[in-house]
């Protein structure tokens, strides 16, 4: 956690979830004074909430904290920046990572404004992860010291306004750590489990929710077709398939097989074998730095990198082609790079350096 300031005040983010209590409880305990904030993100049509926005539970928690509580508003923009471009990408034959975009573009700016208006000098979250000032004085975030949660990945693309201002209290500890800590303060959601899906998903059926919420036409039925372009079979909408799936083809064709392509223009699924859904080179566009503050074209760096969230770190080689394409070369495959989603790059002290979204691989 980056040190105490003169200003104790802290937002910190609510979800409603053990991991933001404890947030909140620590920074508490450490002597700030803290105001507890929930974003309402998305609600169904039935008032279902989003499982990040558990309003009941959170002021619950903050009650039981003795701290303040407030409830902000932020659906407009949630839908502007994060579900109208999920359903857009996904209809292009995209796998969008809607939290990313969520954290830097709703989440954060929403804290942080919240964070002006109360007078606070920071906000906090109870992501597992840590705020580092670097020797070049940019800000980064360092792998959680328990990998196994680490969710460094989801907050790539945070600004270094946003970083200057951020206070992330449960980098290093574990889950059970947490969990024991909200038990002995008889913290009420101390064994409430964790979320797993995309929050305004709660099913997990993607395309149930496209088809549900996009008001254009959803591309249709379109063929199955191998490496070479033959048919194989008719596939049900591109927006029921992901690069690397295998369940759910309906394919007999006596081998396993994947989607190694989605052919957007052409309305067609390319499937292949396994071995067929590696390659070395991801090349990725919207880019953003955090430890250094720009890599020049031509210039190459030594990385560790992931192509998505439980993907294990590999190393690479990463280069900017031009100002707005990076280039990320693995010294052994990565399996499955499907474009939408983002490559993130860390240095040998597990700090994010940057990274971007997939846009093809080779």
């Amino acid at each position: 956690m980056t040190g105490m300031t003169e200003n104790k005040r802290v937002i910190v983010g609510m979800s409603g979830g053990v991991d933001s209590a404890v947030a909140a409880y620590l920074l508490k305990s450490e002597g700030y004074d803290v105001t507890g904030l929930t974003l309402r993100t998305w609600e169904s049509s039935n008032g279902e909430e989003s499982r990040c926005c558990e309003i009941d539970d959170a002021r619950r928690i903050a009650g039981m904290l003795g701290i303040p509580y407030h409830v902000r508003n932020v659906t407009g923009d949630f839908k502007d920046k994060v579900t109208t471009p999920f359903i857009n990408d996904y209809i292009c034959g995209m796998t969008p990572n809607p939290c990313i975009e969520c954290n830097r573009k709703v989440k954060w700016v929403g804290m942080i404004y919240m964070a002006d208006v109360l007078g606070a000098a920071c906000v906090a979250t109870g992501h597992y992860a840590s705020v580092v000032k670097l020797d070049n004085g940019r800000y980064s975030v360092r792998q959680a010291e328990h990998a196994d949660k680490d969710q460094t990945y989801m907050l790539y693309k945070l600004t270094q306004e946003q970083l200057a201002r951020t206070l992330m209290p449960l980098g290093k500890l574990s889950k059970d750590e947490v969990r024991k800590i909200a038990k002995d303060a008889s913290i009420p959601v101390a064994d409430k489990p964790d979320s797993q899906e995309i929050c305004f998903v709660n099913d997990d059926d993607y395309a149930r929710y496209i088809a549900e919420n996009h008001t254009g036409k959803l591309p249709g039925e379109g063929d199955f077709v191998d490496e070479e372009g033959r048919v194989l079979g008719r596939h049900k909408g591109i927006i029921h398939y992901t690069i690397g799936q295998r369940k759910g083809l309906g394919l007999p064709l006596g081998y396993p097989a994947y989607v190694k392509r989605i052919d957007r223009e052409k309305n067609e699924v390319v499937i292949a074998e396994n071995n067929a859904l590696f390659s070395n080179v991801v090349i990725c566009r919207d880019v953003n730095m955090m430890s250094i503050p720009v890599l020049n074209t031509g210039e190459k760096l030594r990385c560790r990198a992931k192509i998505r969230y439980h993907h294990k770190l590999q190393a690479a080689m990463a280069e900017m082609t031009d100002e707005n394409t990076l280039k990320i070369e693995f010294d052994e495959p990565v399996r499955a790079a499907a474009p939408g989603q983002s490559a993130v790059m860390y240095d040998a002290d597990d700090n994010v350096i940057g990274g971007g979204i997939i846009h093809e691989s080779a």
